[in-house]
C-alpha cells in the first residue's frame, strides 16, 4: 500500500491536510519500552507550523492522542495508533482549486488518478501535513534507537545558494538548538534569504544533511533491501524531496577510485576506515562508520506571485493567485522529518537483523 512502510516495523499514515485529523499506526514496535512523552513533544514542536515568522501561519498543537499500543506509559506490543487533530484547518482557502491545479503540486496527477474524487484542500493526503504523524512514528523510533546507542541528527546544509559547514563524515556533530545549523553566521544568512523570498511573494529550497552514528556493521541487505534503498524510500515520503545522495554522492563521480576509496585500519581493536566517502554503507550494509546522507528539497510551490495554469473543465488558460498560509521555505521544518524518516528505516533494518535483544 502506498501509505505504508517497513518490513518488521510497519507504519501506516492516514488523514488529509484539512480533514478532521491526521495520524499513524505503527505495528511491530518492541514491547516494554517506556516512552518519554516530553521528549516526543519537543521533537514534534520542531516540525510544527506557526512557531516563527519564517513559517506558515497555520497553528496546530500537534499533541498526539494515543489510542492504542501504550499501557502505563510503556509499549505493550499492540500496534501504536496516534491521531493529531487538525485544529486550524481553512479548507475555504482552497475553494475552486479542483478545477485549476496549482503548478508543481500533485493536484493535476491526483485528479487524473482519482477521477476528481481526491481531497483537494491543502493537497489532501499529498500534503506536508502528513509529516506530522511521520514524526510521531519517527520520534518513537529515535527514542528506542538512542537507548541502544544509535543517534540520528540533521542540519540545514543549504538554503538557496547559502551553505552551512558540512558534517565531518568521520565524526559528525549535532547542530545547536534552535535554527539547526553548524555555523551560526551561515544560519543568519539563511534566515535573511528566506525572509527576502517571502517579501517578494516567492519561496526558496535547500538541502538537509543527516547522520546516523552508533549503528554496528552488517545491518541491511543487498540489492533491493539495502540501507540506501530503505532510507531513500522513507525520505521520498516527505513532500518536496527531489533528490538524495549518500557519502560523496554525485561529487564522487568526479573522483578516481584512489581518491574515493576508503582505506581500512584498526582503531582500538575495531575495524574502521580512514575516510568515509561511502557514507557508512557498502553493498546495502552498514559499515560501522557514520551514515551520512543528504536530501534536496524543492522551493515551496505555493507562492503569492501570479502563476499560469489551466482550467481542467474547458482547457482555458488561467492566471492563478493563491491564498492560504504557506512556508516561504520548508527546509527548517523538514529537518526533524528527515531524522524521523531515517529513524524508521534504520530501526526497521536493525529489527530485521536482530542485532539487539528487544
Amino acid at each position: 500500500m502506498s501509505s505504508s512502510f517497513g518490513t518488521v516495523l510497519k507504519l501506516q499514515l492516514f488523514g488529509e491536510s484539512h480533514g478532521p485529523a491526521v495520524g499513524m499506526c505503527l505495528d511491530g514496535f518492541p514491547a516494554g519500552f517506556r516512552l518519554d512523552p516530553e521528549a516526543l513533544q519537543t521533537f514534534l514542536d520542531r516540525r510544527a507550523p506557526g512557531r516563527s515568522a519564517l513559517t506558515s501561519a497555520r497553528r496546530e498543537a500537534d499533541r498526539p492522542e494515543f489510542l492504542s499500543g501504550l499501557a502505563d506509559g510503556r509499549t505493550c506490543g499492540a500496534p501504536l495508533t496516534a491521531v493529531l487533530p487538525n485544529g486550524d484547518a481553512h479548507p475555504a482557502d482552497y475553494a475552486g482549486l479542483e478545477d485549476t491545479p496549482r503548478p508543481s503540486h500533485a493536484d493535476y496527477p491526483a485528479a487524473v488518478k482519482y477521477h476528481g474524487a481526491q481531497a483537494a484542500s491543502g493537497g489532501g493526503h499529498f500534503s506536508g501535513r502528513l509529516t506530522a504523524p511521520l514524526c510521531v512514528a519517527g520520534g518513537l523510533c529515535l527514542q528506542l534507537l538512542a537507548a541502544q546507542g544509535v543517534e540520528i541528527f540533521a542540519h540545514i546544509a543549504q538554503i538557496g545558494s547559502i551553505p552551512d559547514r558540512a558534517f565531518d563524515p568521520l565524526a559528525p556533530e549535532r547542530p545547536g538548538s534552535g535554527f539547526p545549523v553548524l555555523d551560526t553566521a551561515a544560519g543568519e544568512a539563511m534566515r535573511a534569504e528566506i525572509a527576502a523570498a517571502a517579501a517578494a511573494g516567492d519561496s526558496v529550497g535547500g538541502v538537509v544533511e543527516c547522520a546516523v552514528t552508533g549503528l554496528p556493521a552488517g545491518v541491511g541487505a543487498p540489492m533491493f533491501g539495502g540501507l540506501e534503498n530503505r532510507l531513500a524510500q522513507a525520505l521520498f515520503a516527505i513532500p518536496a524531496v527531489k533528490g538524495a545522495e549518500f557519502g560523496s554522492g554525485f561529487a564522487g563521480a568526479a573522483l578516481r577510485g584512489s581518491e574515493n576509496n576508503d582505506p581500512y585500519c584498526m582503531e582500538n581493536g575495531a575495524v574502521h576506515t580512514r575516510t568515509n566517502h561511502a557514507g557508512g554503507i557498502l553493498g546495502g550494509l552498514s559499515t560501522g562508520m557514520p551514515i551520512v546522507f543528504r536530501a534536496a528539497f524543492k522551493p515551496t510551490p505555493s507562492i503569492a506571485l501570479p502563476q499560469q495554469t489551466v482550467r481542467l473543465s474547458d482547457g482555458a488558460p488561467v492566471t492563478l493567485e493563491l491564498r492560504g498560509r504557506h512556508d516561504p521555505c520548508i527546509v527548517p521544518r523538514a529537518v526533524p522529518c528527515v531524522e524521523a524518516a531515517a529513524a524508521l528505516a534504520v530501526l526497521d533494518a536493525a529489527l530485521e537483523a536482530r542485532i539487539w535483544k528487544l
